[in-house]
């Protein structure tokens, strides 16, 4: 999708989290590593202080290297779902047909909520089916996430295997952008994904977070992307790791999670 680069350029260049007045810091790199390496596990993560206009990284050359989106393409997922009445709210059904699915937890009817935090692969790929690709692509397109490799035979897979990329600061950038209300979608349908999409909300602070897991090729590779809302100011951040040992994921899963809040705890945001 090479005719999207410019404009992508221009988007992520132009946005105001970008720009010769923001910094990049890696003065917590060595304990960030430290985490890594206690979840046996390698790749980045990337926060971004938005009121300060600052990026915390232990990696910013990882940052820029695109990766499958994995199920952090259901934050993407849902909100075209929505905008094109595929799903109601997030209280929608999303029925079980019955059939094996990888993990017991996906075998039960679900609430698109449900689904979203269960992470559950046949229910998404269900509703992307429904979008179809012609929706699916113009919608990229309009929503500026490109770089995704769409057409009939990929429209239920193309986010977890295949050419389909996205990096840690196009991560953030689109969640800025969501979270500022700067996509072109419906008020509503707004509303709606930020209830999808909350994981905590506590007296001091909203969490609003996504894991994502692609296995392509048998190569392991996972993300952990969302926003901490501490009112007045508002943190991003995007860690995209992979195992020490692709043969070895007992920590990966769990891990993903573990290394971001100890890093959020550093940099004194939880």
């Amino acid at each position: 999708m090479r005719y999207f680069l410019p404009l992508v350029l221009f988007l992520f260049f132009g946005c105001d989290f970008q720009g010769n007045n923001v910094k990049r810091s890696d003065e917590f790199k060595s304990e960030i590593e430290k985490f890594f390496a206690e979840q046996d596990l390698k790749g980045t993560i990337l926060v971004f202080d938005a009121k300060n206009k600052t990026y915390y990284s232990n990696n910013f050359e990882l940052a820029e290297k695109g990766y499958l989106p994995a199920s952090t393409f259901k934050i993407v997922n849902s909100i075209i779902a929505l905008e094109t009445s595929v799903l109601k709210d997030e209280n929608d059904s999303m029925r079980w047909d019955g059939q094996k699915r990888a993990f017991e937890t996906w075998e039960k009817n679900m609430t698109v909520r449900e689904a979203f935090h269960a992470s559950c692969l046949p229910c998404y790929q269900e509703v992307a089916r429904h979008i179809g690709v012609k929706r699916m692509k113009s919608y990229l397109n309009k929503l500026h996430y490109s770089n995704m490799d769409v057409n009939e035979s990929t429209i239920d897979n193309f986010w977890i295997e295949g050419k389909s990329r996205i990096t840690p600061f196009e991560q953030i950038e689109f969640l800025q952008r969501l979270y500022t209300k700067k996509l072109p979608i419906l008020n509503s349908t707004y509303d709606k994904m930020i209830r999808i999409f909350e994981k905590e909300n506590t007296e001091t602070y909203k969490y609003f977070a996504k894991t994502g897991w692609s296995q392509d090729n048998y190569h392991n590779n996972g993300w952990f992307v969302g926003i901490v809302d501490k009112n007045p100011s508002v943190f991003y951040f995007a860690l995209n790791v992979e195992p020490e040992d692709q043969k070895n994921t007992r920590k990966f899963a769990a891990g993903r999670e573990i290394v971001t809040n100890e890093v959020l705890k550093l940099l004194q945001i939880l």
